[in-house]
């Protein structure tokens, strides 16, 4: 697990991102009062979300590849990282539902019930932990794909990466 401590240490830093985004998402009653604009602010935490990848992959470059990391490097540094994200994933959404805001779900039914958007039968079925847990792990994998790509050609070295030999190389 040595050559992944770096992506394991950022894995728990976006996990903790998470955990306090959901909490000030319920401190400012987004979760019960402001129901209507939680899926929009929500949206938001892939701000956050890209930074600690970027942060994570320069982390890699600098501490493990010594400054110099190739494209295929970079993108597989963020797709481990992705990897420990999502299996971090589904406790995150159990602390979120359990402790954080654990009238989300009844709150969010009550909500989209009233406003006719579905019928109780369908809002039970859409919004309860085995689905946002099914959801947290596909969106992270999608997520942490894209992310991985795209930081990737902004974060590998200009000149060409020779072979080290003490590194591994994906």
């Amino acid at each position: 697990m040595k050559p992944y401590k770096i992506e394991i240490k950022w894995a728990f830093i976006f996990a903790a991102m998470f955990l306090l985004w959901m909490t000030m998402e319920k401190l400012t009653g987004l979760h019960d009062k402001y129901l209507e604009q939680q899926q929009f602010v929500t949206m938001l935490i892939l701000i956050p979300s890209i930074i600690i990848y970027a942060l994570a992959i320069k982390d890699k470059k600098k501490d493990y590849y010594a400054g110099n990391i190739s494209y295929k490097q970079s993108f597989m540094t963020g797709l481990i990282l992705t990897l420990f994200v999502v299996l971090l994933s589904p406790i995150n959404q159990l602390i979120t539902s359990c402790i954080i805001t654990p009238d989300y779900f009844a709150n969010v039914i009550e909500h989209t019930v009233k406003s006719g958007m579905f019928t109780r039968e369908q809002a039970e079925a859409q919004f309860n932990i085995k689905s946002y847990i099914i959801t947290s792990i596909v969106g992270g994998l999608v997520t942490g794909v894209i992310f991985s790509a795209i930081i990737s050609i902004f974060t590998k070295s200009k000149n060409k990466v020779g072979g080290m030999a003490t590194k591994i190389d994906y």
